[in-house]
């Protein structure tokens, strides 16, 4: 039996579990490197940390209002009818299932695979295609193992999922609690193992003594909005929240306020244990994460184990709590015949498992794509995209509905959502020039929603037109 209701399970804790569930994965551990390699200098990589928490934490207060006022399941997609038109609208959903929160999934269950493979090691899988490519970008078979264990990882949660969003919500729980008191077990160890010097992750001169140029700032911003990516996911599942419009943003608003807190801890950990030419060594090798080593430096190798294990935990709770709320988009799409008729369809759970299935099956395929950077850098461009969106919505809301009540309104207002758009403009113009392979990438992805769109028009012509703005 199916049904067509979702069921509103979620209190306030919940939700700033799944904030904080979709925000806390791979980033955290991966990404100081990266950025190391792009600005030589530790004082920068903690300054653009910070700075990306800062608009982050913008971004989120600016989402925060329009959340409050227009709270439904599907989060932007169901802003964007009002804010702008269906269209648009469509063209999120469909960058959200062909790039945004598919890679993420992928990317995610990647690492997870990774740090499994070195606790565990898997044997190689068909080593004889390992070298076989499609036009000599997408090498499926490279490293297969790892991606098969990726690809069962997103098989199991999906299945996990479809149990009802409680279920769900409650592994999200227990695997946070997990990760925090992991954390904070590495940074109590750092200060206690006498390795700790807290002046390196402020010293703002470079390794090879030349100056940090904006453009260098923005392109390890790539890399530091990968490990704030997921806040705004709370809003696809907003029929399921109680109480939506104010818990929505009040979730938002903590849930980020614990990350920011709890990045600045680490990465200043990080940076006060490794030297920047060792984590440049870090990314150049392609094999190695930071957090692994930054342990390793003060705890050798059962440190290095206990961090692979935390890894693991750690993307296995981003992993789910991703799969957990972003099929409910498409089936909000499903439901107004502008996603496939199937996925509008609820199981005896209350749940879009139809979603789900489609959900798993494209993320499976774009784990056989790409290298873990190359994934992340695309979804950062795209989700930047509809991040300035968002936020102008902010502006254009309180023009179109001026005395519509708003539970919360974003403070600072209008000079804070100003500064995201003007932000996100910036990065968006800096990565063309800068990573302009996962930018061309992602624009593909996001156009052929564009035939698609009108296919679904062309189809459901019927059942759009009854369906009221």
């Amino acid at each position: 039996m199916s049904t067509s209701q979702l069921n509103r399970s979620l209190g306030l804790r919940l939700v700033i579990v799944v904030v904080v569930g979709n925000i806390i994965g791979s980033g955290v551990y991966k990404k100081v490197a990266p950025m190391a390699a792009e600005l030589h200098s530790s004082g920068w990589v903690l300054v653009c940390w910070i700075l990306g928490g800062i608009i982050t934490l913008f971004g989120a207060l600016s989402n925060a209002e329009v959340a409050g006022l227009l709270a439904d399941t599907g989060g932007e997609y169901a802003y964007y009818k009002k804010i702008y038109n269906r269209f648009f609208a469509f063209l999120f959903g469909w960058s959200l299932f062909a790039v945004i929160q598919t890679a993420g999934i992928s990317s995610l269950a990647y690492v997870f695979a990774q740090s499994f493979n070195s606790i565990v090691s898997v044997p190689p899988l068909l080593p004889s295609l390992a070298t076989f490519s499609i036009g000599g970008i997408f090498y499926p078979f490279a490293d297969f193992n790892v991606k098969l264990t990726a690809i069962i990882l997103i098989i199991i949660l999906t299945w996990i999922n479809t149990k009802g969003i409680k279920t769900g919500a409650g592994v999200s729980t227990a695997i946070l609690l997990l990760v925090f008191g992991g954390i904070l077990i590495i940074v109590g160890g750092a200060v206690g193992s006498g390795h700790l010097n807290v002046s390196h992750s402020f010293d703002m001169s470079t390794t090879n003594n030349s100056p940090v140029t904006i453009s260098a700032v923005f392109t390890a911003m790539l890399a530091a909005f990968w490990g704030y990516q997921g806040w705004a996911s709370v809003g696809y599942v907003g029929g399921e929240i109680k109480d939506p419009k104010k818990n929505i943003p009040k979730g938002i608003s903590l849930g980020v306020f614990i990350i920011l807190g709890l990045y600045m801890l680490v990465n200043a950990t990080y940076l006060s244990v490794l030297s920047i030419p060792a984590l440049e060594e870090i990314y150049h090798s392609g094999n190695k994460i930071a957090a692994v080593e930054a342990v390793r430096s003060f705890w050798g190798q059962k440190g290095a184990l206990f961090i692979s294990v935390l890894i693991l935990i750690t993307t296995l709770g981003c992993t789910n709590a991703t799969i957990l709320v972003s099929c409910r988009t498409y089936f909000a799409m499903a439901r107004e015949g502008l996603f496939f008729k199937k996925v509008a369809t609820l199981n005896d759970a209350h749940t879009p498992a139809n979603s789900l299935l489609f959900q798993c099956v494209w993320a499976c395929l774009l784990v056989l794509s790409g290298t873990f950077d190359q994934l992340t850098d695309m979804i950062i461009f795209a989700v930047f995209i509809y991040y300035g969106a968002t936020t102008l919505g902010v502006f254009i809301l309180r023009r179109k509905m001026p005395d519509a009540p708003r539970p919360y309104k974003v403070w600072g207002y209008p000079l804070v959502p100003a500064i995201v758009i003007l932000f996100c403009a910036v990065l968006i113009v800096n990565t063309i020039f800068s990573r302009p392979r996962e930018a061309a990438i992602g624009v593909v992805l996001m156009l052929t929603g564009v035939p698609v769109y009108i296919w679904f028009k062309k189809k459901n012509k019927a059942i759009i037109n009854k369906v009221q703005y």
